[in-house]
């Protein structure tokens, strides 16, 4: 019979099992850009029963790599929601699977009312109870035409007792 001891003893010396997600119907690979950028869409970490999704900063980038909705605050912004979702779809979790977000906007003085309130609305559309964590930050983003990214960080179980495998 195993003891927590040797649960944990097997925990900490089995591998690390990662790979790469993505939802090629929502985002491209940055890889694919046509000025490549080197990192993957996202993370899948298993770890004996705990499964985390670590989401890369996600913006409002069509399924062909393009920026759209230029200029747009708000749109952008469900654009963004949207990547993440398919992302998430993609590895069998919602929203209620997310734990953390970091959230970058490049005015904070600008558009942070917009972005609390439409966030706020997306998780109560969502059903979100308890809200994730989250930090909200003013930052440069990769390209002048964005106005918002969100990365994210999902948990969820794969041992059987949340029904998610």
């Amino acid at each position: 019979m195993n003891t927590i001891a040797n649960v944990l003893k097997d925990i900490a010396h089995a591998p690390i099992k990662k790979r790469a997600i993505t939802n090629h119907g929502v985002l491209n690979e940055a890889y694919a850009y046509a000025k490549p950028s080197s990192f993957s869409r996202g993370m899948r970490i298993d770890l004996g029963g705990v499964t985390i999704l670590l989401i890369s900063g996600t913006a409002s980038i069509d399924e062909s790599g393009a920026s759209v909705h230029i200029g747009d605050f708000t749109a952008q912004l469900r654009r963004t929601f949207s990547n993440i979702t398919g992302l998430l779809e993609s590895e069998g979790c919602t929203w209620h699977d997310i734990v953390r977000t970091s959230c970058y906007l490049r005015d904070i003085d600008r558009d942070y009312d917009v972005f609390n309130r439409e966030r706020s609305a997306f998780f109560k559309e969502q059903g979100l109870d308890p809200l994730p964590a989250s930090t909200g930050i003013q930052a440069h983003l990769c390209r002048p035409e964005l106005l918002v990214e969100i990365e994210a960080i999902a948990m969820f179980r794969t041992d059987g007792v949340s029904g998610k495998e």
